[in-house]
């Protein structure tokens, strides 16, 4: 089983944000959105304009849980969705595909996000990446584990640690901290 990480580093999600940008405003809102919202790529990748355009919340039904979602989309998020949507018609996936009137695949997004991170040297990158680095970062901020935990939607603070990669930094710097 392959396991991606979060993207750790400030600098290497500034990075991203560049070279994506240098692709299209598509592929640069893609990780924006991903690592804003935490969403699962199959629930990022069927939106429309109409769900976001002038909305302060995200109404969505996660495909995975099939619960209702409510997210809060911050002023940052609710500026770069401004820009990206201006001038886009509602019925518009945010996401549109260049090649025929759908969204992007699960697989093209992949692609996408891997292929940049491949760039930068980053590996263990993949469409979970988006959802898992905004968890890391939320967490380093806040270290607020219920809330991250109801904001995943996960059953248990320990799988929330384990998912955005904790557990596996605090295991690391203890063997750096570890000698015989």
């Amino acid at each position: 089983m392959n396991f991606v990480e979060p993207i750790r580093d400030p600098g290497k999600i500034e990075d991203m944000k560049r070279l994506l940008l240098q692709q299209s405003d598509r592929n640069y809102f893609l990780f924006v959105m991903g690592i804003n919202t935490g969403l699962r790529i199959s629930d990022l990748l069927p939106l429309k304009v109409r769900d976001v355009k002038g909305k302060s919340h995200l109404l969505i039904n996660e495909k995975k849980t099939k619960k209702r979602k409510k997210f809060k989309l911050n002023a940052d998020l609710r500026k770069e969705i401004a820009g990206y949507v201006a001038g886009k018609d509602l019925d518009e996936y945010l996401f549109a595909s260049s090649k025929r009137r759908q969204p992007i695949t699960r697989v093209r997004s992949y692609q996408i996000i891997n292929g940049t991170a491949a760039k930068l040297g980053l590996t263990e990158i993949g469409c979970h990446t988006m959802r898992k680095t905004f968890g890391y970062h939320f967490y380093q901020r806040t270290r607020d584990i219920a809330t991250l935990q109801m904001i995943l939607n996960h059953s248990h603070p320990q799988i929330t640690l384990r998912y955005i990669g904790i557990n596996q930094d605090l295991m690391d710097d203890a063997v750096d901290r570890f000698s015989l």
